[in-house]
């Protein structure tokens, strides 16, 4: 409010040509008059000048999320506890996703601060993930090895007096009983996960590419055996520098599907190329193997097929289509139905584009960049199967692997394989003009 009077009186003294010195004088009487007729030029000022200072005065602060700083699971498959500390009181909500069986727990916006480790699963649960859903919500998503239910599920003060947990049991139940709960409950699933196939994209005349940084939000990805590092963090890193690379190309414009710690699901990042009328989708992975496959390393580019070229193709499909699933999502199997034969001749022609541009990316890749042998495989990533747009995804490298990972995270690295991508896309996009667009 201060700020407030003191550009008042500022505004005051314009009009009036009197500062806060000015004492009553026989001048007063003609400087009132004349500020009277300037009524509407002081009323100008306030005008002009309240709203910057109501907004210094009373901006509203987003409120802090909560901070989850422990946490602990004990028990078996009969009855398993899992107990979360917070440093201030949290709301939560219980849901149920079948296909596998899930529990979900919805939380206010929270921060989780606590060793992965200290969550480990075990009893009842296969696998535990958890993480923020968007900046005023976060999520917990238990996946069981059977039908299970919450016996109980509470908040109570910490024993210490500091703080709160929350406090979850579970307990085995039959198919049909699960079967009740998800039927009985009063929520449902808020994203739809089924791809877009019909709306085509209107084209447009700028070259528009869509860089997507896999992963994110409670969806971590992979994590670095070396570094601990999560892949959701170096694929965001690496998609900003592409983006800001590709921007600086005469004719092309590239925006990121998401720019901060986000979860989208997958038909959502195609929806969201969409919406800015992409020509391209470029996802970026950094992929992760089992321990007797940790010594393979380099960059895969794959193309949608429904058919995996190979093994390790199929693999990696499969734990890349799973992050819908870690989030809490139900998946719905098998590919889109092609609807006539219009669309079936769009997807193969896109497909052939997408293969061109990895052919690309491949070809700038060699002698730069480690490739793995075969470096050009197909896939069914559910990511890549907008029939309009040409999409490929690319896989940096493998976190399993001990060199891949410390180059993942090394900077000069990253400026040469966006390089390299940047230049690749430059190629096609300069080609598809000479083409006539």
């Amino acid at each position: 409010m201060r700020a407030l009077v003191a550009r008042l009186a500022g505004g005051l003294a314009f009009v009036t040509g009197c500062g806060t010195g000015c004492s009553a004088d026989a001048g007063t009487s003609s400087r009132v008059a004349r500020g009277a007729g300037s009524l509407a030029l002081i009323l100008l000022t306030v005008a002009a000048v309240l709203p910057v200072c109501m907004g210094d005065a009373f901006a509203v602060e987003k409120p802090k999320p909560l901070l989850a700083f422990a946490a602990r699971i004990a028990g078996d498959e009969t009855r398993t506890r899992v107990i979360i500390d917070f440093d201030g009181k949290p709301s939560f909500q219980v849901h149920y996703v079948g296909s596998p069986e899930r529990v979900i727990i919805d939380l206010s916006a929270t921060a989780f601060g606590f060793p992965a480790k200290d969550l480990s699963a075990r009893g009842l649960f296969r696998q535990i993930t958890y993480g923020t859903m968007g900046e005023s919500s976060a999520r917990i998503v238990l996946t069981a090895t059977k039908p299970v239910k919450l016996a109980a599920a509470d908040v109570r003060p910490a024993a210490s007096g500091g703080g709160y947990r929350l406090v979850l049991d579970a307990e085995p139940t039959s198919r049909d009983d699960f079967a009740k709960l998800l039927k009985g409950q009063d929520w449902s699933e808020e994203k739809d996960t089924t791809p877009n196939v019909m709306g085509m994209v209107e084209k447009d005349h700028v070259f528009t590419v869509a860089v997507d940084a896999g992963h994110g939000g409670i969806d971590n990805g992979a994590t670095s055996a070396v570094t601990n590092t999560h892949e959701k963090v170096i694929t965001l890193a690496v998609a900003k520098l592409l983006a800001e690379k590709l921007n600086k190309i005469s004719g092309i414009k590239a925006f990121l599907t998401r720019s901060d710690d986000t979860f989208l699901t997958l038909s959502e990042r195609v929806n969201v190329a969409r919406e800015h009328r992409a020509d391209l989708f470029i996802s970026l992975h950094a992929d992760t193997l089992s321990q007797r496959d940790k010594d393979i390393r380099g960059a895969t580019v794959y193309t949608l097929s429904d058919k995996a070229s190979d093994r390790l193709a199929e693999q990696a499909a499969a734990r890349e289509n799973l992050s819908d699933e870690l989030a809490g999502f139900s998946i719905k199997n098998g590919p889109p139905e092609v609807a006539d034969i219009l669309l079936d001749l769009t997807r193969r022609e896109t497909q052939a584009f997408s293969v061109a541009l990895a052919d690309n990316v491949v070809s700038s890749f060699t002698g730069k960049v480690t490739l793995i042998n075969n470096p050009h495989r197909q896939a069914n990533f559910q990511v890549l199967r907008a029939p309009d747009i040409p999409s490929i995804l690319i896989e940096l490298g493998f976190l399993s692997n001990a060199d891949d990972s410390k180059l993942l995270m090394e900077e000069s690295w990253r400026q040469t394989v966006t390089d390299r991508i940047a230049d690749a896309v430059a190629r096609y996009h300069t080609r598809g003009m000479a083409n006539g667009g």
